[in-house]
């Protein structure tokens, strides 16, 4: 079984900011293959189903994105699930917009909602897909670019990493991470 984790913001506010990348990709995922997100448990929304013929689990922590890993070791917990099985999908300012990179283990970088996930589940060797959104042109602009509405030119590129990224979970569940990582890296 995969427990498939979204990052972002529960707000409605947040809904089309680039910080949302993560909850943007579970949508997508959610949406093709027919799983309903109605479900509310430890401080998150989820819904279970199957892709190929592996179950799995898509949640959206609702505990906003430095918290996020609580809800993450609280589903682990309770389906005893194995690293190699969670996948946390994620916003990255140090990637191009748009374009996505999936590891199998690593730090969180400057990433908050990252942080709280090594913290809470006390390794970081567990996959991740990351998708860019590009940095501000200034770094002292960093929490306007990940909070402020996305512009919709921008949207159309960052909606293509999005559809990369629901493809590329479905690619490390039917055929593996390494297949995934050569197949999109």
């Amino acid at each position: 079984m995969y427990l498939i984790v979204g990052l972002g913001n529960p707000e409605p506010e947040y809904s089309n900011t680039r910080h949302n990348m993560g909850f943007d990709t579970i949508n997508c995922l959610a949406s093709q293959t027919k799983i309903d997100i109605t479900r509310s448990k430890f401080n998150a929304i989820y819904g279970s189903g199957t892709i190929g013929e592996e179950k799995v689990i898509l949640v959206k922590p609702q505990t906003y994105m430095n918290l996020s890993g609580k809800a993450i070791r609280e589903f682990k917990n309770f389906y005893k699930t194995d690293l190699e099985q969670i996948i946390v999908i994620y916003d990255d300012i140090d990637l191009k917009a748009g374009k996505i990179r999936i590891r199998k283990k690593g730090s969180a970088g400057s990433h908050n909602g990252m942080k709280s996930v090594i913290q809470e589940l006390s390794t970081d060797e567990f996959i991740r897909i990351r998708i860019g959104i590009g940095s501000p042109e200034f770094k002292g602009d960093l929490i306007n670019h990940v909070l402020e509405p996305i512009p919709k030119k921008e949207r159309e590129i960052l909606d293509e990493g999005i559809f990369d990224a629901k493809s590329a979970i479905i690619e490390i569940i039917k055929d593996g991470v390494d297949t995934a990582m050569n197949k999109f890296n």
